[in-house]
């Protein structure tokens, strides 16, 4: 079988790169098919995460970000003509490859690749929710703006052969623009170093991008209130990137209560042997890839209960905590229990070890091979 990934980048140190870096090797390493992943704006940024050999990867060098350069109906202008050249490039690789299955993981280029593909099925991978652009919106603008992408995007999910959500909730949603829709959790870089946090350092750890949709400034007030209580206990932030990258960098500094900003990391791995409980703040979360991460090195989490997935891999009170209706108080009523019960913390980190292991490759990729194979039957059925 011939896979054909599409994305537009893998440039950055972000779970989306994490995960389909994984997902490409592991195929190109243990099913026999012939991978390739194509690019489009990688521009001469180097590949964040290492590719298997027999990955076939090629770059199309169309950067259809460029077209932020101009504005109003120059970027209109400018951004068509990119795009029809990145269909037109798209369309000679198809040709080329001759892929059975042809997997994007981004809704915006979805339509694009629905004039490049051809016949070849298509599978779209949600690795946003459905809804997330509503839910991350920061004012009526931003949602009515939402509002009328989404119009313009049913017709186009109408078209996939498939639709993959990470989530039963976000596939009820996905479900209205498209009934074929499968849930497969995302596979996670687990813990292999057999190295597992001691859970007593005065360490708590934040992981995710700079961005709306982390509510930093809701995490940074949870911090407020733990600090009253424990001002032993540090916060460490670590933060892909995002567009709100240097405020917060700068704003967690003035704070004065023992939170520290970083940047972004290849390996998290030691800051997760270092500290003694991951907290997430998200407003919506489509999965969660640094939930299960943090479990596999034996750390307990709390987090909100926000759209879909802590809920899905999460068992409160086992381990971790899920707090409801954004609740900054009950949140920081959660860490600092943790906080004051080492034997606590221990016991949900125990149980956070076997939990994790849901999402381990191999037990998510045969979901993967399952579908695969249901597409080219019923493809084969249809010609």
């Amino acid at each position: 079988m011939k896979l054909l990934y599409v994305v537009s980048a893998v440039a950055a140190y972000t779970g989306l790169e994490r995960v389909l870096v994984d997902k490409v090797n592991w195929f190109a390493g243990h099913s026999g098919y012939e991978v390739s992943l194509v690019t489009f704006e990688q521009g001469n940024h180097s590949l964040a995460y290492p590719l298997h050999p027999n990955v076939s990867y090629y770059d199309l060098g169309v950067i259809i970000r460029q077209r932020y350069q101009y504005s109003g109906l120059k970027r209109f202008l400018h951004g068509n003509r990119l795009h029809k050249l990145f269909v037109e490039r798209l369309r000679q690789a198809v040709v080329e490859i001759n892929p059975d299955i042809i997997l994007c993981l981004e809704k915006r280029f979805v339509n694009d690749i629905i004039k490049a593909r051809g016949k070849v099925p298509l599978v779209f991978e949600s690795h946003s929710s459905c809804s997330g652009g509503l839910l991350g919106a920061s004012s009526l603008f931003a949602r009515l703006r939402m509002q009328f992408q989404d119009v313009l995007s049913k017709s186009s999910m109408g078209k996939l052969q498939y639709l993959v959500a990470l989530t039963e909730g976000d596939a009820l949603e996905w479900r209205k623009l498209n009934s074929n829709v499968a849930v497969i959790p995302n596979v996670v870089h687990l813990n292999h170093t057999g190295r597992y946090s001691q859970l007593s350092a005065q360490k708590v750890l934040f992981v995710g991008r700079y961005a709306a949709q982390k509510d930093i400034g809701s995490l940074l007030r949870i911090w407020q209130l733990v600090h009253r209580r424990h001002p032993d206990w540090q916060l460490d932030l670590y933060g892909g990137y995002g567009p709100e990258e240097n405020h917060w960098l700068t704003e967690v500094e003035k704070m004065d209560a023992g939170a520290h900003a970083h940047r972004s990391v290849p390996d998290i791995s030691e800051q997760y042997l270092q500290s003694s409980m991951l907290l997430l703040t998200s407003v919506f979360e489509p999965f969660g890839l640094v939930i299960p991460e943090a479990m596999s090195f034996g750390l307990p989490v709390v987090s909100f209960d926000c759209p879909y997935g802590p809920a899905d891999i999460i068992s409160h009170g086992g381990d971790g905590f899920l707090v409801k209706d954004r609740n900054i108080e009950k949140f920081a009523d959660y860490v600092c229990r943790l906080i004051e019960d080492e034997q606590l913390r221990k016991k949900m980190g125990n149980v956070a070890i076997q939990s994790s292991q849901r999402y381990n490759a191999d037990r998510i990729m045969p979901l993967w091979i399952k579908l695969f194979e249901e597409i080219l039957q019923n493809s084969s059925k249809s010609r």
